[in-house]
C-alpha cells in the first residue's frame, strides 16, 4: 500500500518541479520581450530610396562603450558599383564600420549616408533590405540546404533557390547528396564543411540580390584553394555593386578600387594598392610580412612533399614519364 502511494506522490514531486522551471522561463522570456532595443526607428522615418550605391562616412564618431572610442573621425566614400576594402590589425575598428552601416548600433557623431539619406532617418527594415552580408561565421539553422538558402528571400521559388546555388557554386556538391536539396544540415551546420557554410551565405546573399554587398573577412577561415574558388564567386556576385569588403588576406584585395587602412579606429592610409606599395607605410609592412609567411608555408610544404616522395616513390623510369 506505501509503495502504491509512493509512485503517484514522487511523479507528483517531478512534475512540479518541471511547472516551476517552465514557469521561470516564461518569465525570463516575457522579460526579454519587454527590453527596450537600442536602436529606433524615428516617429516619421521614411523608406530608403535607393539611387545608384553611393555609400559616405562623414567625420563618423562612435564607442560601444563611454570613454573608449573604437572609431575617430573616420570619413570616406563608395563611389557606385565600387569595391573599398578595409585592412588593418585585429581591434582596429573594421567590423565596426560594417555593423554601423548595417545600423546595429547609432553613432555618437558625424552622419552616415546612402544616396545622400541620413540612414538614421530611415526605416530599418528599407534600409537592411537593400544590403546584403556575407559574415565570417555563417549561421545556419537545423534544418535542410534549400530552407537555409531560401533564407536569403523567404518568398524565393525551389527554382531560384536552385539557380542562386549554381551561382554561389554549390549546386553540385549538394547534388553529390544522397538527399539533395532536402538534405539536413545539423546543428549550426556541423555536416557542412567550412566552405561548403561560405557558398550557402553567398547564395542567400545572390537569392536576396542586394545592390549593396558587405563582406566580412568572408574567407579567412578557409584553405587558400577553397578560398580561390569562393572568392570567383564573390566576384560575380560583387559586379557592378556597391562593395565594402573587410579582409585579412591581403592577397584577396589588390583588385580593389580603393583601399582604406584602418589602425587605431582612424584612416592611416587610403589608395589603390600599388600607392600604398610604394608609399612604404603600414600597408606596405603588412604586405610584406603576410607574403614571407606565404614563402615560408609553400617552401616548407614543398619539403615535406619532396621527402614524402623520396621516401615513397621507387625509382622512376622512362615508362613511367610516359605514363604520366
Amino acid at each position: 500500500m506505501l509503495l502504491t502511494l509512493y509512485t503517484p506522490l514522487n511523479w507528483f514531486g517531478t512534475y512540479y518541479r518541471i511547472i516551476q522551471k517552465s514557469f521561470i522561463d516564461m518569465e525570463n522570456m516575457f522579460t526579454l520581450f519587454e527590453e527596450e532595443e537600442e536602436v529606433k526607428d524615428e516617429v516619421n522615418a521614411g523608406n530608403l530610396l535607393y539611387k545608384l550605391g553611393k555609400v559616405e562616412f562623414e567625420n563618423v564618431y562612435f564607442s560601444y562603450i563611454s570613454g573608449k572610442e573604437i572609431l575617430q573621425d573616420v570619413s570616406f566614400t563608395v563611389l557606385p558599383g565600387q569595391t573599398v576594402a578595409l585592412v588593418g590589425p585585429s581591434g582596429s575598428g573594421k567590423s565596426t564600420i560594417i555593423r554601423l552601416l548595417f545600423r546595429f548600433y547609432n553613432i555618437q557623431g558625424g552622419c552616415i549616408r546612402i544616396d545622400g539619406q541620413d540612414i538614421s532617418k530611415v526605416k530599418q527594415t528599407s534600409l537592411r533590405a537593400h544590403i546584403g552580408v556575407v559574415p565570417q561565421d555563417t549561421v545556419l539553422f537545423n534544418d535542410n540546404i534549400r530552407d537555409n538558402i531560401r533564407y536569403g528571400r523567404i518568398t524565393a521559388s525551389d527554382q531560384e533557390v536552385e539557380e542562386a546555388a549554381i551561382a554561389a557554386d554549390i549546386h553540385d556538391k549538394i547534388m553529390t547528396f544522397p538527399e539533395g536539396y532536402d538534405t539536413q544540415v545539423g546543428e549550426r551546420g556541423l555536416k557542412l564543411s567550412g566552405g561548403e557554410k561560405q557558398r550557402v551565405a553567398i547564395a542567400r546573399t545572390i537569392l536576396k540580390a542586394p545592390q549593396i554587398i558587405l563582406l566580412d573577412e568572408a574567407t579567412s577561415a578557409l584553405d587558400t584553394q577553397t578560398e580561390r574558388n569562393i572568392q570567383a564567386s564573390l566576384a560575380k556576385v560583387c559586379a557592378n555593386r556597391t562593395t565594402v569588403v573587410v579582409a585579412h588576406r591581403l592577397s584577396t584585395i589588390i583588385g580593389a578600387d580603393q583601399i582604406l587602412v584602418i589602425n587605431e579606429g582612424r584612416i592611416a592610409e587610403r589608395g589603390r594598392h600599388e600607392e600604398l606599395l610604394l608609399k612604404g607605410g603600414l600597408y606596405a609592412d603588412m604586405w610584406m610580412q603576410q607574403q614571407q609567411t606565404q614563402d615560408s608555408d609553400s617552401s616548407s610544404d614543398t619539403e615535406a612533399k619532396d621527402r614524402s616522395s623520396e621516401k615513397l616513390q621507387p625509382p622512376s623510369t622512362s615508362s613511367d614519364h610516359h605514363g604520366h
